[in-house]
């Protein structure tokens, strides 16, 4: 097992010591702690001081908060009885998954306005981990290729993406088999893309097992579609 999960007080801490994390989340980038938390917030939910509602919420847990800021954090509306691993090879992801707030992106847009702000309301939430001791770029590049993967899960699952709140955290162990690459081509790559597609999919079963998720941003709570059509020049 890759990482050890606890969950306590809808929070879910996935810890594995002395690990390097790069996260797109909240107070997101490179950085190296012994866990990952995952904390679901309750409907409706706001607020204005997020250092002093995570460190709240993880002593709560019964979590020690001292590894803050360190360790990667992503907040998510999904209920933790909904989240979901998969394991494949190298790589072990972790995912909760919720469609309330889909973004969609039309090939052929009818033309509209950039958004003026972000609602919080579904999220999915990726994190994705390997053993092997990724380069700084294949790290990188082991977001890009989970959320790639996301996206394609959900384009067949529900019609769109992504969210308008979903976020990546990435993890490698610095004394692993060091890995030059994690494109989809490679052992980590790959195993990342498998174990992705499989939790995103366990996690919408679960969250969507009484009602079916939207079928688009009309037909849900929240959402975005990207309308707005950009200007195409050659440099």
């Amino acid at each position: 097992m890759l990482f050890e999960p606890t969950t306590r007080a809808d929070v879910c801490r996935l810890a594995r010591p002395d690990t390097d994390w790069l996260s797109t989340g909240w107070r997101g980038g490179r950085s190296r702690a012994d866990a990952a938390y995952s904390i679901s917030v309750p409907e409706g939910w706001h607020c204005d001081d997020l250092a002093s509602y995570v460190t709240t919420r993880l002593s709560d847990a019964g979590f020690d908060p001292a590894g803050l800021p360190d360790a990667p954090v992503l907040l998510t509306g999904v209920d933790l009885r909904h989240l979901r691993g998969a394991r494949c090879g190298p790589v072990e992801a972790y995912v909760t998954a919720g469609v309330s707030n889909p973004a969609a992106l039309p090939m052929d847009p009818g033309g509209g306005e950039l958004p003026t702000g972000e609602l919080v309301a579904g999220t999915v939430n990726v994190v994705v981990g390997t053993t092997r001791d990724l380069a700084p770029g294949a790290l990188a590049n082991l977001v890009a290729i989970a959320a790639e993967a996301k996206a394609a899960t959900l384009l067949d699952r529900v019609g769109a993406p992504g969210t308008t709140s979903d976020a990546v955290v990435a993890a490698s162990d610095p004394d692993g088999e060091p890995a030059e690459f994690s494109g989809s081509a490679t052992p980590v790559g790959a195993a990342a893309r498998a174990c992705v597609r499989e939790a995103v999919s366990a996690s919408l079963a679960a969250r969507y097992d009484e009602v079916d998720p939207p079928a688009g941003v009309e037909d849900a709570t929240y959402g975005v579609s990207t309308d707005v059509r950009a200007e195409v020049f050659r440099p």
